[in-house]
């Protein structure tokens, strides 16, 4: 084998070594954004449970904010 065959063996042994390198990050990447895609989903999935509360707590019929607020102001003038 000449120098030439040796060294065009080396380059794309070297570089066949540094695709798999880079396909197993790709790998890893995908791996942890699809975890990362699945925390966002469980946090977006608890922020929509307490909208929900919220808004029950809201339109509930027995809350009257405004009362509470007049109530609060009342309670301000006697202190005052």
């Amino acid at each position: 084998m000449n120098v030439t065959a040796v060294v065009i063996v080396a380059i794309v042994g070297v570089t066949i070594i540094k695709l798999a390198k880079l396909m197993d990050k790709a790998r890893q990447n995908k791996s942890g954004s699809s975890q990362q895609a699945r925390q966002y989903d469980t946090q977006i999935a608890a922020l929509r449970e307490r909208i929900e509360v919220l808004e029950r707590i809201v339109t509930d019929e027995g809350y009257d904010l405004k009362k509470q607020f007049n109530n609060l102001n009342k309670d301000d003038d006697h202190v005052a």
